[in-house]
């Protein structure tokens, strides 16, 4: 169970980290909101996670899901660079993350 609300809280990471980017300084509400929100959640999420799984795996877990999932949300829905290089390194990022799990 740890591992599952472990991943909803990195997919999450995801969400305020996305949300931020449309806040404007925080000076448009529901940004600001789905932000504030998404960030307790996800903070809350890892913390109940962390009272089992391994503070160092869990937290390269959960920062890996964060990382990837904006930098993807970045190109598919903001239009930044879709390159292979970006590719390349974010499979490395994910090949870190699965290689720790399985060490664990």
């Amino acid at each position: 169970m740890a591992w599952i609300v472990l991943v909803l809280s990195g997919i999450l990471e995801t969400v305020w980290a996305s949300a931020l980017s449309r806040t404007e300084g925080f000076s448009r509400p529901l940004p600001s909101v789905v932000f504030g929100v998404a960030l307790v959640a996800s903070m809350v999420g890892l913390a109940w996670s962390l009272r089992t799984l391994p503070v160092g795996t869990a937290y390269v877990v959960w920062v890996g899901i964060g990382a990837v999932g904006t930098a993807l949300y970045g190109m598919v829905v903001l239009g930044e660079p879709a390159t292979l290089v970006r590719f390349v390194c974010l499979a490395a990022i994910v090949g870190g993350v699965v290689g720790l799990k399985l060490v664990s």
